[in-house]
């Protein structure tokens, strides 16, 4: 029996689906290259469940890629759609934007104080450098230059030919109603289907009038809006009529020549597959419902000649500590914005690693500390040979493409090291290369580029998502009161970790020496385990730890306390703890 790959374990989806497409591309088009499929539309800010659209299909392209095949991932800019509203919180626009409602967005102005054109170029400008900071290889289409120039022109006119059996396939969905939904079943509200949407497509018209039905609408020729209804057509000379309710503009051209409109999306869709001989392409979570655009579009795509895509329904992107995405609002966090906060491999690890048909949550919170223990534990694994293979495929995913490996950080401390060490340091360079160098005394680091980029997200996560009421603030001198309020337990727990500082200054030397003061002052041994001690050892280590955050930080918690005696430096903790 063939061995196809047989490298990871079930549940490696992303090898489960590159098989079943190598399968499929070479029944429908064998020899030539396989094609797969995403689309978005630049109507706002692309946000990270958008990404999803794109990631999934590249995972798989790039594992086809590593098996030796020729692939080719369109990315469909959904450019030419119209604009349906004005976004929420989007810097640089206000109310007079709605003016351009029904223009098709590379015709409406970009937001003021932008370097780009247009709206689309100025929304499509951050997921392409997000894009190639991800190392997603694909080619860009934009529907826009495909519709103008008349790349689809033969597929338009078949279109308007064939809309009587168009219209029949339609109408088979338009009475049906929404499914029963299921006992226990999640709700999917507005925003969940919009943001799986992308541009909001599914809510637009199938092309049906009073007139008749026509899969075809143009902007208007005066207004450049899409409120417009055909009126007449002739097959044979290609003649349409068309009137605009906005503006009232009313025209009659030749389809033949005719480059400004488009097809109704869910005829659009379809359209494209035939014509891009697509083999893959997943769809979002509204697809899974009677009438919707990937349903409908699998008996459309007959008429072009072609077969629907194989590829599943892609669940939901959440972000942990914010409420759900939609790209209608503003403030959704991109792909650019969590590239701020953390590398690349990171943000690609957490696509590769769930099927899609799972939703997860991007950390933007405190969570990302944990995400990041995570992932270095997994680096781990990996090194040793200690992993399952599912694991190894995904953190394989991850840190590279066929193209080679992405760019990392050559010395990967902890994320949350170095996270307390910036917000210590507010940002002095000097302060923080000490600090960091004396965590490890026998391997000091000797340049703070041997940490970045990763510090670099953590500087910024620090200083752009953690409270200014949580930000770490060394106190500047002693609290005499406190000081002075202490038990002789207190005061013997503080000299006991005065004497050992300067031994054990370093990052494992003080973990020991902090968690160890309190088992010495019950009268066990300082590295004495878990298992050695009674229960009530990890309450006087509480105690210990909350007493030293006050005098150091005047706060119950803090920054891990290894990292902030480092980070204050010997002679001021002295001080602090009143030496």
């Amino acid at each position: 029996m063939p061995i196809v790959a047989q490298s990871t374990e079930t549940t490696d989806w992303v090898s489960r689906y590159a098989d079943e497409v190598i399968e499929e591309s070479e029944r429908r088009a064998p020899g030539k290259p396989v094609v797969v499929a995403s689309g978005l539309s630049p109507s706002g800010p692309i946000h990270l469940g958008n990404l999803r659209e794109v990631m999934t299909p590249h995972l798989v392209a790039d594992e086809i890629r590593r098996r030796g095949y020729t692939v080719r991932h369109l990315l469909s800019w959904d450019d030419y759609d119209r604009y349906r509203k004005v976004p929420a919180g989007v810097p640089g626009i206000d109310e007079s934007w709605a003016e351009h409602i029904g223009k098709p967005l590379t015709s409406v102005p970009a937001p003021a104080g932008s370097e780009y054109p247009n709206w689309a170029e100025h929304f499509k400008a951050a997921m392409i450098k997000s894009l190639a900071e991800l190392g997603v290889e694909y080619d860009g289409i934009s529907q826009t230059e495909q519709y103008t120039s008349g790349a689809y022109r033969e597929q338009v006119l078949f279109a308007m030919k064939h809309r009587g059996d168009i219209d029949a396939i339609l109408d088979q969905y338009r009475t049906k109603k929404s499914p029963v939904k299921k006992q226990g079943q999640k709700p999917v509200d507005e925003a969940e289907l919009e943001a799986a949407e992308g541009s909001g497509a599914a809510a637009e018209d199938d092309g049906s009038s009073a007139a008749g039905y026509y899969p075809y609408k143009p902007y208007c020729g005066q207004c450049e809006k899409d409120l417009t209804t055909v009126t007449a057509y002739d097959d044979d000379t290609t003649e349409l009529t068309y009137t605009c309710s906005s503006c009232g503009f009313s025209q009659t051209v030749r389809l033949s020549e005719f480059n400004h409109g488009k097809l109704v999306w869910k005829v659009d869709w379809p359209m494209r597959w035939a014509y891009e001989g697509v083999i893959f392409e997943p769809s979002g979570v509204d697809h899974s419902s009677p009438g919707s655009s990937f349903q409908v579009g699998g008996q459309i795509v007959g008429i072009f000649g072609g077969k629907q895509p194989i590829g599943p329904m892609y669940a939901f992107v959440g972000i942990s500590g914010m409420a759900k995405m939609s790209s209608s609002k503003g403030g959704v966090p991109t792909p650019a914005d969590a590239l701020q906060i953390m590398e690349p491999q990171l943000l690609r690890w957490l696509y590769a690693r769930r099927r899609p048909n799972q939703s997860f949550k991007i950390a933007f919170d405190q969570e990302i500390q944990r995400l990041y223990d995570e992932w270095d534990k997994l680096a781990g694994k990996v090194a040793d040979g200690a992993v399952l293979p599912a694991d190894a495929a995904a953190y394989a995913r991850a840190v590279g493409t066929a193209a080679g490996e992405l760019p990392q950080t050559p010395r990967p401390m902890p994320y949350r090291t170095l996270a307390s060490v910036a917000d210590i340091t507010a940002g002095h360079q000097d302060q923080a290369l000490r600090i960091l160098s004396e965590l490890d005394p026998e391997n000091p680091l000797t340049s703070l580029d041997e940490v970045r980029p990763r510090l670099d997200k953590a500087e910024t996560w620090i200083n752009t998502q953690v409270p200014a009421e949580e930000r770490t603030v060394v106190r500047d001198e002693p609290d005499v009161e406190l000081l002075k309020s202490l038990d002789d337990q207190g005061r013997e727990s503080l000299r006991l970790l005065l004497e050992g500082l300067e031994e054990n200054w370093s990052l494992d030397g003080l973990t020991h020496l902090v968690y160890g003061v309190p088992k010495v002052q019950a009268g066990f041994a300082a590295d004495a385990t878990a298992k050695e001690l009674p229960p009530e050892i990890k309450v006087a280590q509480r105690t210990f730890f909350a007493l030293l955050y006050h005098l150091l930080v005047g706060r119950d918690t803090g920054p891990r306390l290894p990292t902030l005696l480092l980070a204050v430096g010997q002679d001021r903790v002295r001080k602090l703890l009143g030496a």
